[in-house]
């Protein structure tokens, strides 16, 4: 292989290593490439050859990179590396730029040809951004759980080409701006989601070959619909046939076994590492520039940061160097239109601040505090909040230092933890009346939101991969109301600037009253470029009538949404709208005044037009 092609790979700021590496279709044969330095030999084995070492064996030049043509060879084609070890040890690999794989227990790579036949996205790609000034309303989903049909068997999955017109139109209804998936990465064990990856290059054999993801994303696009894949950086597996001890060497992952075993029964990656740089970068972009992802969510980002993501162990130097390095050169390649999202939940600085300024370079942060504090808030008895009333507040006095994303993932409902509806204190009626207000305020507090599935249609038990989501709960009339509420709710987001536009500016927020502690009450505003709201939580059992809020402005306030209201399943018994128009007298701070009734256990919007 030509030194030039891969001093890149070697200098750690390759993106394209997937062309230099893997399985690649020629006319009548196919080039393989590996790269295992300490390796006494290497052959391909496969269908290509009946399975021969003796008729696959590669030659290795001085950088350590094996190659062979194999003549015959074609797309369809099963193969393995069988590595004698630095040891003397012979094991059969996985082709770690493999592009497609077969589907676990079975562990063979697949020659596979990646050329779309025709991409219809052109004018999708050149229109998408970051979506800091734009609404970003994400559906957090598992492709092989969302909708299955009956009759599958254990070791059948449900298709991208079985689901994605419901799913389009299930997005359109629910103002889904984004889909997000969990990891497509081929995986070996379904429990683990796709978080422990053996194929960085692999899309997943259980839910369709390579071209139907391709058109899974094209159809997409072609409804206005971004989709962003969960991306694993962070760890890897252990199985021996995947790219532990590649070469008999530590040549993924770190060299002690005290940094190299994760807590999860994996291996870290060696983030310090120049060719293990240059395999991440490669299979972030691999996604985006094979399959035009419009971004990539980054698992596991806070034990990137610190080592075993313990801040008394210290930080990773090298890793926080490697996202800083990957991070800018995705922008640079995607002149800054693709989203890198980051779960971390530390409080490590500066994760969302460009390189030039010292930071992490991602777009967005996951805002772990805000989702913890607000959940264990409304697990309370309404009773005791009061005394908890800043974790409700709290999140307004950091969420400035980041561009954070205020998201209920698949992480909060599963392993016991209940979900979002379920954690909700009281009754099964107060639980829905607490989560109709609870989703009030997510999707008028500043940041952008994410979703996970089922939370849409307030499902009651904890998701589980192998059983699709719950979809005859809205043959329920709560459920129902539920679902009709957060349509309405999106439609609201949507619709107005003030929710979205300058979320991270500061412009657009402002408290009326922050501190009304013996009502478990919050009030504030969202300005917009037309329209201004005032928003009201009430997170007691009491309603309230005649109560006063200073408001900036005169005018007459509409109420347009009021979690109580009777086609929510409320307990109001009519739909009707509150009117009131302010007064000159000042309250909270502001020049006018306000005065409405508030619902227990409820939320209330208002809408003034400027």
């Amino acid at each position: 292989m030509d030194h030039n092609k891969t001093k890149a790979f070697f200098e750690g700021r390759e993106l394209h290593a997937y062309n230099l590496f893997g399985a690649h279709v020629n006319h009548n044969s196919v080039d393989f490439s590996v790269y295992a330095p300490n390796a006494q030999w290497v052959s391909v084995i496969g269908t290509c050859n009946d399975w021969d070492e003796d008729a696959g064996k590669m030659q290795k030049d001085d950088q350590g990179i094996w190659t062979l043509n194999v003549q015959g060879a074609k797309a369809g084609d099963h193969y393995k590396y069988r590595v004698c070890q630095k040891d003397g040890t012979i094991v059969d690999k996985m082709d770690p730029y493999a592009f497609y794989s077969e589907l676990r227990p079975n562990t063979a790579s697949i020659v596979s040809d990646l050329t779309k036949k025709k991409w219809t996205d052109k004018k999708w790609l050149a229109q998408r951004n970051k979506g800091f000034d734009r609404p970003v309303n994400i559906y957090e989903m598992h492709i092989g759980s969302w909708k299955i049909k009956e009759g599958l068997d254990e070791d059948e999955f449900m298709h991208y080409g079985d689901i994605v017109d419901d799913l389009i139109a299930h997005c359109k209804k629910h103002n889904f701006t984004h889909v997000e998936v969990m990891p497509l990465c081929e995986y070996p064990f379904d429990g683990s989601w796709g978080y422990q990856c053996t194929g960085y290059f692999s899309s997943t054999s259980r839910f369709g070959t390579n071209q139907e993801l391709m058109d899974f994303v094209d159809k997409m696009h072609a409804n206005n619909i971004g989709v962003i894949m969960d991306f694993v950086p962070v760890h890897f597996v252990k199985d021996n046939y995947a790219l532990a001890n590649f070469d008999g060497t530590h040549l993924y992952e770190y060299e002690k076994d005290s940094d190299a075993n994760s807590e999860w029964g994996t291996c870290y990656f060696d983030l310090w590492k120049e060719s293990v740089r240059s395999f991440l970068m490669s299979a972030a972009n691999f996604w985006i520039d094979v399959y035009h992802f419009d971004g990539l969510r980054m698992d596991a980002i806070s034990n990137a940061i610190y080592w075993h993501g313990n801040k008394n162990n210290g930080r990773n130097d090298g890793a926080c160097d490697f996202m800083k390095r990957m991070n800018f050169m995705l922008n640079d390649e995607w002149q800054g239109k693709i989203m890198l999202i980051a779960e971390d939940s530390t409080d490590f600085p500066n994760v969302t601040k460009s390189t030039f300024d010292d930071g992490l370079d991602f777009d967005y942060k996951w805002d772990m505090g805000w989702m913890n504090d607000t959940l264990n808030y409304l697990k309370k008895d309404p009773i005791y909040r009061q005394w908890h009333h800043y974790d409700v507040t709290f999140s307004m006095a950091y969420f400035y230092s980041e561009k954070f994303m205020l998201t209920f993932s698949h992480d909060e409902v599963v392993h016991g933890k209940a979900t979002i509806v379920d954690k909700m204190w009281g009754s099964y009626e107060d639980k829905f009346a607490q989560a109709r207000a609870l989703y009030t305020y997510m999707y008028t507090h500043p940041g952008k939101k994410l979703n996970f599935m089922g939370n849409e249609i307030g499902q009651l038990r904890e998701w589980d991969e192998k059983k699709s989501c719950d979809w005859f709960l809205l043959e329920y009339p709560m459920h129902d109301a539920f679902e009709h509420f957060i349509i309405d709710l999106g439609q609201m987001y949507v619709d107005n600037d003030a929710f979205w536009k300058h979320d991270y500016d500061g412009e657009s927020f402002q408290w009326i009253d922050a501190d009304n502690t013996g009502q478990n009450m919050f009030s504030y505003i969202r300005r917009g470029e037309k329209k201004d709201f005032v928003i009201v939580l009430n997170f007691s059992t009491n309603g309230y009538t005649h109560q006063q809020f200073g408001v900036p402005e005169k005018g007459l306030y509409k109420e347009i949404i009021n979690t109580q209201w009777a086609k929510y399943n409320g307990n109001r018994k009519d739909n009707d709208a509150q009117h009131c128009r302010a007064v000159r007298l000042p309250r909270n701070n502001q020049p006018f005044m306000i005065e409405i009734n508030v619902p227990p256990l409820g939320a209330v919007v208002f809408e003034v037009e400027k």
